[in-house]
């Protein structure tokens, strides 16, 4: 193992060392208070509590989807399947036209989902935090559903990967 670099908080080797950390692909998505929708690919997803079933996200204070998701009433979240890597890229971007051509469908409380995706979560607002360069967003799930033989995209040390069953 190298050792650790003189500056430990030099940002490059920082993401390098949160690279190390093998994460799915998801998409958060809103509609904006004018009827824009908005979405943000994103790996800073994970669970937070079952009882209430809760999930958070975080979303850097630069992004320009940051207004919308901050007065939305619904998020959407949609975890890629492998095959969505292109969707990933697409959602990656900060500026052009996301949503064209995107097979995607609504949720009960409105917010939209991407097609196809390995999972979907329907979530509401519960908190947002202070997390530095981020907003760390808490949100409650609402309603949830899983294709459990879809594989998932997953992202790791800067590429995207395949899973492969470990013999036990």
């Amino acid at each position: 193992m190298s050792a650790i670099p003189a500056d430990p908080f030099d940002t490059r080797a920082f993401r390098c060392t949160l690279g190390a950390f093998a994460t799915g692909v998801a998409i958060v998505a809103a509609e904006g208070e004018d009827g824009t929708l908005v979405g943000m690919t994103m790996s800073s997803f994970n669970a937070v509590s079952l009882d209430p079933p809760l999930v958070l996200f975080s979303v850097a204070r630069a992004a320009l989807s940051l207004p919308a998701l901050k007065s939305a009433r619904a998020y959407g979240i949609s975890v890629l399947a492998h095959h969505q890597q292109d969707l990933s890229g697409r959602f990656a971007r900060a500026q052009g036209e996301k949503w064209a051509g995107v097979a995607h469908l609504r949720g009960a409380g409105g917010a939209p989902l991407i097609a196809e995706a390995a999972a979907h979560l329907e979530c509401a607002p519960h908190a947002i935090h202070d997390g530095g360069d981020h907003e760390i967003f808490i949100a409650r799930v609402l309603a949830h559903r899983c294709e459990p033989e879809a594989a998932p995209l997953v992202f790791h040390a800067g590429r995207y990967r395949s899973l492969s069953a470990i013999a036990s």
